[in-house]
């Protein structure tokens, strides 16, 4: 067979990218060899640490229903018969490379995941493939721009969010926005032998149980993606204004879609690049300022490509001179945090919205992540790690890039002396308490004067609540005034350091 004969058979690995839709891997298997399979690995790796009751894992899950779905009518469109996505469930370096020999391909399609455990994984993967002389072939998805794509005038990589932007508007164009075709090269679809068990298994056979995902508005699929991206489309003019009220319907929700790759991040930035281009003059805002939140987003891909350190350590070196609390204060102030029993209505608020649906407002994130760090003084990695586990959209780059933007040891730090008051901040986006009436119901009579700061109530007006602090809520757990001080006191370490 000639270098540029196409190959015999070839396997797409599905990972964070869900759908058939604009997909590089996928596209490139098609065009690459004469029959194609799919398939996704259910990787124990990543799955066996997390709790069986995972809204991600169920997201995930029905998601993959809804693409085994797809690619039988896909197959059926294009006369190939009994087309299904294999799903398997194991350690992926030890699955996949044992499907690919079933299935007697000679190369694997992948989509990048830049990811250090994962690039880890993948590294693994190849090398096992290798062996068995199958060829692992990854390319470009999951980002506008990836790696060193977008890079300063010396070559190097950006380290401040507002010249990226700029750089990266700059090089954008229709080619870098087009889709990927699927359906001209369908054809090599291949059908799915029996004998590798298609189909995808039950949350039980994976050793996982129901959510709430289903109470919540939160479709999975790309048939959800689709119906939340048309919706957001009907807003987006409102997106600038609107986006920090957390009990307006102003974000897209569509950022577990992306995460998981049910909606493709090129058609997102293309309606939001097109908009913004053609909307008439003073319409535009929304559109700009949203494809500048997705701009953020392959921003902090970029940054963990290029500083991996990031994972567990300050982007900037000079802050892990910091001293945070520690000891059975610390940990109880922090389960406070987590509990959302800390005092301050908008914060706990937000963590039982996290708590209760797997999603967090993003002005709420950075209000409750300023609160542990900066009026609590708890270390940055430990709200972390706690929103790694509770988000239904958490992505790596993402959550460590907005943590360490809020601690202010990252990339566009945050100046230190610059410290969110939770109090004030609640009476800006939430004026009316509506946000704090629908996750602590026990503040629900208090009027919208006292909701934001009910320890300064009156007793008759907790009693006209019907309400007492320290048995129906909690009592302020710190003083923001205090606190303040305290933490300008704690980064001077860094300001005595330059």
């Amino acid at each position: 067979m000639s270098a540029s004969a196409p190959l015999v058979s070839a396997l797409v690995w599905f990972r964070r990218d869900l759908r058939l839709h604009d997909h590089a891997a996928l596209h490139h298997a098609l065009k690459g060899a004469r029959q194609v399979h799919c398939a996704f690995i259910f990787d124990r790796d990543i799955l066996d640490p997390l709790p069986r009751h995972d809204r991600r894992v169920e997201f995930i899950r029905d998601s993959l229903v809804e693409l085994d779905a797809a690619l039988q009518a896909l197959g059926q469109r294009h006369g190939v018969a009994d087309v299904r996505l294999v799903v398997r469930h194991g350690a992926a370096v030890q699955a996949l490379p044992q499907l690919a020999a079933e299935l007697h391909v000679q190369a694997v399609y992948a989509n990048h995941d830049d990811d250090p455990d994962a690039l880890a994984r993948d590294a693994r993967v190849r090398g096992a493939l290798a062996e068995a002389g199958i060829v692992l072939h990854t390319s470009k998805d999951h980002v506008v721009f990836e790696r060193s794509e977008v890079l300063t005038q010396a070559g190097g990589p950006y380290g401040v969010f507002t010249p990226y932007k700029n750089a990266w508007l700059k090089k954008l164009d229709a080619y870098f926005l087009q889709a990927y075709p699927i359906d001209k090269h369908a054809a090599a679809l291949a059908p799915t032998p029996a004998a590798v068990r298609p189909g995808v298994p039950s949350l039980a056979e994976i050793g996982f149980e129901p959510t709430n995902l289903h109470t919540l508005e939160l479709p999975p699929g790309v048939s959800g993606g689709r119906t939340l991206f048309a919706d957001f489309l009907t807003r987006i003019d409102d997106y600038e204004s609107a986006r920090n009220f957390p009990s307006v319907k102003g974000p897209s929700y569509l950022s577990v879609h992306l995460r998981f790759g049910t909606v493709s991040i090129r058609e997102l930035a293309g309606a939001a690049w097109q908009r913004a281009q053609a909307a008439p003059a003073g319409q535009a805002r929304g559109a700009e300022v949203w494809l500048s939140e997705l701009v953020w987003r392959d921003f902090y891909h970029q940054v963990l490509h290029h500083h991996p350190h990031v994972v567990g350590h300050a982007f900037r070196p000079e802050y892990e001179a910091i001293r945070f609390e520690h000891g059975k204060q610390a940990d109880a102030h922090f389960a406070a945090w987590c509990e959302g029993r800390t005092g301050y209505p908008l914060v706990d608020a937000a963590m039982h919205q996290l708590n209760q649906t797997g999603y967090m407002h993003n002005r709420l994130r950075m209000v409750s992540a300023s609160f542990l760090v900066k009026d609590l003084g708890i270390d940055w990695r430990r709200g972390e790690a706690y929103f790694a586990e509770k988000l239904n959209d958490y992505d790596l780059a993402a959550n460590n890039g907005g943590w360490q933007w809020a601690a202010s040891t990252g990339c566009d730090a945050q100046p230190y002396f610059r410290i969110f008051n939770p109090v004030s901040q609640s009476e800006k986006f939430d004026a009316d308490g509506k946000f704090i009436r629908r996750y602590l119901p026990a503040l629900a009579k208090l009027p919208a004067g006292l909701i934001h700061a009910p320890w300064r109530a009156r007793p008759i007006d907790l009693q006209a609540a019907g309400l007492d602090l320290a048995r129906d809520y909690a009592l302020p757990i710190v003083d923001h005034d205090a606190a303040r001080a305290k933490t300008l006191e704690r980064y001077a370490v860094i300001k005595a350091a330059r």
